[in-house]
């Protein structure tokens, strides 16, 4: 995969701090990504970066599907792939795992439903 720039990630406050566009993911908690209208960026958010995330030992990999209204949460990074994923629709209360821990209401999310 390379490099790839996340549509968000959750890691210690000041984390990447003076590392400038491009950073060690040692340390990242949980990489977001939200698919993309575009079929080429919306492949790569499904099928790339989950693998890519896991290589890098992020923990948790959270990927917001708007094209079905779902969420997916991956997570045990091991030998380059995550060897969890949950698939909950928009509106469930969504328990991300260690180390983020926190519930995520997704009910919110209906809104960007088209």
């Amino acid at each position: 995969m390379g490099r790839a720039r996340a549509d968000g990630v959750l890691a210690p406050a000041r984390h990447f701090a003076g590392h400038g566009d491009w950073s060690d993911p040692a340390g990242v908690l949980m990489a977001v990504e939200v698919t993309a209208r575009d079929p080429e960026t919306d492949w790569y958010a499904r099928t790339e970066k989950p693998d890519g995330y896991a290589a890098a030992g992020i923990p948790v990999y959270l990927l917001i599907d708007r094209d079905d209204g779902s969420v997916v949460v991956f997570n045990q990074p091991e030998g380059g792939r995550y060897r969890h994923e949950e698939k909950l629709p928009f509106g469930a209360t969504v328990k991300l795992p260690e180390p983020v821990d926190i519930t995520l209401d997704t009910e919110p999310l209906k809104e960007f439903l088209d």
